[in-house]
């Protein structure tokens, strides 16, 4: 089982106030530990910006095996209930998980090429900023129906 999962997001978090709403969550994430790894946005293009993930990606798994997940909004929509269902399953599997958020250009080809799933938090459009919020309340929301506290009522 997966003791680790890991947010690879393009960009830093500068707003105190979305920092002190992350921080809560990732403390109340244990099961498993979520950790987020930010990675300079590029001024290049996405490309640069996929190449810069690639790395990072490759250089937490160290070459053992992955399973990628792209925040997309032309992504997979489910319920909480279902995602939580999905993130057992998957955390299960003996493999390093990785969820990305891309920067403001989205996703490079090579990302797209490399994730086995793309994940819609819904189908309305975020600031990164705020999609990272999210996507870190709904991981804790889904530990909390896996393990039947009464968050999620």
């Amino acid at each position: 089982m997966a003791r680790q999962i890991f947010l690879i997001v393009v960009g830093k978090l500068k707003d105190s106030n979305l920092e002190a709403i992350e921080l809560d969550y990732l403390k109340r994430i244990n099961n498993p530990e979520l950790i987020i790894h930010e990675v300079k946005a590029s001024a290049e293009n996405k490309e640069a910006e996929g190449e810069v993930i690639l790395k990072k990606i490759r250089d937490i798994s160290q070459g053992g095996p992955t399973h990628l997940v792209a925040m997309s909004e032309w992504g997979k929509q489910s319920t909480s209930v279902n995602f939580a269902q999905w993130c057992r399953d998957l955390f299960e599997r003996p493999v390093k998980v990785f969820f990305i958020i891309a920067g403001a250009e989205g996703f490079s080809e090579e990302i797209l090429k490399n994730c086995q799933e793309r994940i819609s938090l819904s189908g309305l459009t975020f600031p990164h900023k705020l999609a990272r919020i999210l996507l870190v309340e709904q991981l804790y929301r889904a530990q909390t129906i896996r393990t039947g506290h009464p968050y999620h009522n």
